[in-house]
């Protein structure tokens, strides 16, 4: 298991600024992290933690101490992380992971300790989750409507559906019956794959043999690819639609030229160049991009670097307001992050602008998503 500290130096600073109140003096907001940055997984997790170099080493005056520790996309492992946080770390914060089932995981533990919890892949919000849980990603059925309104657009009248066996797999294949099949459209296939998987040439002989209009790819990740791929190569000459679970450049690396066309949904973070100037959403999103490409090269920018950037963006807005009623630390501070997620109104961040709720716990709108498609081996907006 690996661990990956980033801690605030804050004593050279401190010398130059007035004198903090006590509480910013003697302590410290600890910030737990698990995250995918091994295994199928990883083209995820690294965005997300890489974006870390990037968000505020103190809040309020207060330093920021932030674990973080790899899952390997593994929901025993997170829930191993989790309570690490919990009773070792002592966590006012918890965030991950970058798959769906071990998030899941993290946030089972975060509302049985009673710790707000930022969840960084799409994952159901059940009641029991509901308290202390919220997520940084963009909810599925707000993604999926602008690509149902797409296939309807061109005509679709018959879908195709390859997805991963897991819970990802089964939020977009119940959001594609729940959204698709009343606008008209009829699901003709459905076939599902691992993640760790390496062929999908059966599948896909299925989906090509029943001949859709389109075919939607319930993948995340450079999994997402395989699919992508091997239908072309198959002969497949419909529309593939993919989700935001695979937005990054790494897919048009592997998918290559049968990358081109795909119709896939995505956060705003991968083209805040294009959207207006009074759009909330475009100056983080320039801010987190120009930071990261500057590191990490140009057109590395990544859907998924936005999850955990865009937590710490909220964070600039909820810690101050936690800290004029509780200290760190302690079971009074969780509480008053978690009202101060409620109360306070518009968080701008790179991906969206969050308005959460007791009862929606993303929090988001159509601000948050947009539909690009991959021309001469680049992203493009579709307009």
């Amino acid at each position: 298991m690996k661990r990956f500290y980033l801690t605030a130096a804050i004593a050279a600073a401190t010398l130059a600024l007035p004198a903090l109140p006590a509480l910013a003096q003697t302590s410290e907001i600890t910030i737990g992290i698990t995250t995918t940055t091994t295994g199928p997984g990883a083209a995820l997790g690294i965005p997300e933690r890489n974006a870390l170099e990037f968000v505020p080493k103190e809040i309020g005056g207060v330093p920021l101490k932030v674990i973080v520790l790899d899952d390997g996309g593994d929901p025993t492992t997170a829930t191993t992380n989790a309570r690490r946080f919990v009773t070792e770390s002592k966590a006012d914060i918890i965030m991950g992971s970058a798959l769906t089932p071990p998030t899941i995981a993290v946030s089972n533990v975060a509302n049985e300790a009673g710790i707000p919890h930022f969840g960084l892949a799409p994952f159901p919000i059940t009641p029991e989750r509901m308290k202390w849980s919220v997520a940084m990603p963009q909810p599925i059925p707000i993604v999926g409507k602008v690509l149902y309104d797409h296939m309807k657009s061109k005509g679709v009248k018959t879908l195709g559906y390859i997805g991963y066996s897991d819970s990802y797999g089964d939020l977009w294949f119940n959001d594609l019956k729940a959204q698709a099949v009343p606008m008209g459209m009829t699901i003709v296939d459905e076939e599902r794959f691992a993640r760790p998987d390496t062929s999908v040439t059966g599948q896909v002989l299925k989906l090509v043999a029943a001949n859709p209009d389109a075919i939607l790819v319930g993948a995340s990740g450079t999994a997402a690819a395989l699919p992508q791929t091997e239908l072309r190569e198959r002969g497949y000459q419909g529309l593939i639609y993919q989700t935001h679970g695979a937005a990054s450049m790494d897919f048009i690396r592997i998918a290559g030229k049968a990358a081109e066309g795909v119709l896939m949904a995505s956060g705003p973070v991968m083209d805040p160049e294009d959207q207006p100037d009074e759009a909330a959403t475009k100056k983080p999103g320039l801010a987190l991009n120009s930071a990261y490409e500057g590191k990490y090269g140009p057109n590395s920018r990544s859907q998924f670097a936005g999850h955990s950037y865009d937590a710490f963006e909220i964070l600039k807005r909820v810690i101050p307001t936690a800290l004029k009623t509780a200290k760190p630390g302690t079971p009074e501070f969780r509480e008053a992050i978690r009202q101060a997620l409620l109360s306070e109104k518009e968080l701008a961040a790179s991906q969206g602008v969050y308005n959460f709720t007791e009862k929606d716990r993303y929090g988001l709108d159509e601000r948050s998503r947009i539909l690009l498609t991959v021309k001469n081996g680049k992203y493009t907006l579709v307009k």
